[in-house]
């Protein structure tokens, strides 16, 4: 009996990690940062790219390119970061009193003369006649030399006051968190050196991708550490701290800091994917998602969508190993 059960087990075991690389490979799409949001039916998807990408769905698994969300780059982001040509990284999109909220970030890979805007509009659905995204230009930026931070992915949260923060960051002095002011276009009062909230501690300091998920009395930073964007080489990987109040501190499951190193691992690459990591959490019909990307081994280390469900133990985000 116990063989048969055995045998059963891994039977099972099998369809099910059949399933999952098969709904993978139909969310096949070339994907870096991505973050989903929901309107009405239909799931919109925020990514970087020219202009920002965006794709739809009826179902997250088969999506539809749409256009993006500039047709020509921002020229305030022009005249801020020398070499920016109008390819925006890492989108965070949120919805507020009747208003969509995405902000965006302007950079050139490997300097943190970087900048974040943000855009609003009334409908995701290009084809409303309403649709009609209204950039509000520059919220905050970084400069070679004058500020040891990099204003990139941008993140909003709100606390329990309805008060907004925006967490961004990537190397330099770690993962940031800002107030922003009640309509959430600029920064609340005078910035000097925003609040470090999570750091490796190294000098390296390879971590980037904030995005903060509450869930019941804790608020939940995942940030994404190690090395993006190489591939075959690339050894991305998500880690995540929690904390009661907004502006931490966030503790991993051992007590240890996000802003001195620590982290509890939620996800790792494996044989089939290098690496994976940005993340964004989403809830939809109350099941919660951890929505990112990985680099593909079976398609040369392309970055390509994911999607798993969070299950909660012991007041820990849980998903299954790739």
């Amino acid at each position: 009996m116990r063989i048969k059960h055995l045998i059963i087990f891994l039977l099972f075991s099998f369809v099910q990690v059949q399933l999952v690389q098969s709904q993978d490979l139909k969310q096949n799409i070339n994907v870096h940062d991505p973050v989903m949001i929901k309107q009405n039916n239909r799931y919109y998807l925020y990514c970087t790219g020219k202009g920002i990408s965006v794709w739809s769905s009826k179902d997250r698994i088969n999506w539809k390119a749409e256009p993006p969300v500039f047709p020509l780059a921002p020229q305030w982001a022009v005249d801020a970061v020398p070499g920016f040509k109008g390819y925006i990284w890492a989108p965070d999109i949120s919805f507020s009193n009747g208003l969509y909220y995405l902000y965006y970030a302007a950079s050139t890979f490997g300097k943190n003369t970087s900048a974040i805007g943000v855009a609003t509009n009334v409908t995701l659905n290009p084809m409303d006649s309403g649709y009609k995204w209204v950039d509000h230009g520059m919220v905050i930026r970084s400069e070679a030399g004058k500020t040891n931070w990099n204003a990139i992915d941008p993140n909003l949260i709100t606390d329990n006051e309805g008060i907004p923060y925006l967490t961004f960051g990537s190397f330099w002095d770690g993962i940031k968190i800002i107030q922003l002011k009640a309509d959430r276009l600029g920064v609340e009062g005078f910035l000097q050196n925003p609040q470090t909230i999570a750091s490796r501690g190294d000098k390296a300091n390879a971590i980037e991708a904030p995005f903060i998920f509450k869930k019941k009395n804790y608020y939940y930073l995942f940030t994404s550490i190690d090395y993006c964007c190489r591939g075959k080489e690339s050894t991305y990987k998500m880690v995540v701290g929690r904390s009661k109040l907004v502006t931490g501190p966030y503790l991993d499951d051992d007590g240890k800091s996000l802003a001195t190193g620590g982290g509890r691992l939620v996800l790792k690459g494996s044989e089939n994917w290098y690496g994976v990591g940005h993340n964004a959490v989403a809830t939809f019909d109350k099941i919660d998602f951890l929505i990112f990307h990985g680099y593909s081994a079976l398609q040369n280390g392309a970055p390509k969508l994911l999607l798993r469900q969070i299950s909660w133990k012991n007041g820990w985000p849980v998903v299954e190993e790739l």
